[in-house]
């Protein structure tokens, strides 16, 4: 299971993907995302793409190994707790 330590980084920068802009509110941060909490508010129905577990199975798992696709999505929230992206 992919290790998310809750920053919040991602849901605060989907207004920053193309695909994710209908999610964001006008700060950019996802609208779902419970600001004070760090937490998401649906996340039991969360859509597929926040789900790095599901978005492996169904759309990389045929490309890539999961310790592979953890690595890059790992990098990905090292970058965004450094503000690169």
């Amino acid at each position: 299971m992919f290790k998310c330590d809750c920053c919040g980084q991602c849901c605060k920068n989907v207004g920053k993907v193309k695909i994710l802009e209908r999610l964001a509110d006008e700060s950019g941060a996802c609208r779902f995302l419970d600001a004070e909490k760090n937490l998401c508010k649906i996340y039991k129905s969360r859509p597929l793409f926040c789900n790095v577990d599901a978005m492996f199975k169904v759309f990389f798992e045929d490309k890539m190994t999961r310790e592979e696709f953890y690595n890059l999505n790992y990098e990905v929230c090292e970058k965004l707790k450094k503000r690169i992206i």
